[in-house]
């Protein structure tokens, strides 16, 4: 964030913190934390790269939230997720911090608690809003529910990519693999597995690695996913490292950075799968048909073609990696 609400909530007096530890839930790694006891801050992160820059800034990071004074909520994207954060900072702390920006929904948050609570401090600055009220059970009915199986047959959680329906771009990929696929197969960004049941259906594939960064969206892969042949992994799939190498890859890369649009992703996993690949493996790869993946490919891959898609999307194979 630009400008730190939160700096500006303690600097000047408005917002006065009890003693004890501090939880801040899912904070970007560019949120700011400086005005905070450092020894109190205790980061919740599910989602692996910002897990492990929070971890390697020196601060202890857990996927669970522990009991604390105060919880700081960094309001994500996904509505229900923001609802269910909320939830559990009023069951885990005596003061609940909600911070975010407008563009993921703050302003919606914070109209929801307004109207159970009445009249909240606020500070509005640098596009976002922070808003802070003493915990209660007035919002216990937000609690995140288990992992549910939706409509599709397959278990999804709030928060996670493509929850109420399967994404079109990974079925129509699903489609377009072939009957027999290479033994050794990985998904990169598997998200909750719907890839890996089209994977695992063709003949010849003796295993299959999923690695997803995050954590909410690969405990439902467990749940979709009973295959003896799999293997889960959370971690970066950009930064995802191996024993041997694959034989094949599946993938819908992710392309959005907060709410932009940002290819550098997708590129990225495009080096990733040359690197993670045999010299004899092959990439199979959906894409959203604006962005331009096609230069990232053939400088990782000495055969690249496209083998099908429609107008929102294209769908690439590519073998023989460059590396």
């Amino acid at each position: 964030m630009s400008q730190s609400r939160l700096r500006t909530a303690l600097e000047e007096g408005l917002l006065t913190l009890p003693q004890g530890n501090i939880a801040v839930l899912r904070p970007p790694v560019i949120y700011d934390v400086a005005a905070l006891p450092r020894g109190a801050v205790r980061v919740v992160h599910g989602f692996f790269p910002d897990f492990m820059a929070w971890q390697a800034a020196g601060y202890p990071v857990t996927l669970d939230m522990p009991q604390v004074s105060v919880a700081i909520v960094v309001v994500p994207r996904a509505k229900a997720l923001a609802r269910a954060m909320v939830a559990e900072a009023c069951a885990k702390a005596d003061l609940v911090i909600v911070d975010g920006q407008k563009t993921d929904g703050v302003d919606s948050v914070f109209k929801a608690c307004r109207s159970r609570l009445g009249d909240l401090p606020s500070i509005t600055k640098g596009h976002g809003r922070i808003f802070w009220f003493a915990s209660g059970d007035v919002f216990a009915d937000w609690a995140a529910p288990p992992p549910a199986q939706g409509a599709h047959g397959y278990f999804t959680a709030a928060g996670v990519f493509s929850d109420g329906a399967i994404d079109k771009g990974s079925e129509l990929l699903a489609a377009a693999l072939p009957a027999k696929l290479p033994a050794r197969m990985a998904d990169l960004g598997a998200g909750w597995g719907y890839l890996a049941s089209a994977v695992l259906s063709r003949d010849g594939v003796k295993s299959l690695d999923l690695i997803e960064a995050e954590h909410l969206s690969l405990e439902c892969a467990r749940l979709n996913v009973t295959d003896p042949r799999v293997r889960f992994h959370w971690g970066d799939a950009t930064q995802f490292h191996v024993d041997a190498p694959f034989d094949g890859i599946v993938m819908n890369p992710p392309f959005h950075a907060d709410r932009k649009a940002d290819p550098t992703l997708g590129r990225r996993f495009i080096q990733s799968a040359a690197r993670l690949l045999a010299p004899h493996g092959k990439l199979w790869m959906v894409a959203n048909r604006h962005l331009p993946y096609e230069g990232a490919l053939t400088e990782n891959f000495r055969n690249v073609d496209m083998i099908g898609g429609n107008g929102a999307f294209k769908i690439f194979h590519a073998n023989r990696p460059l590396r």
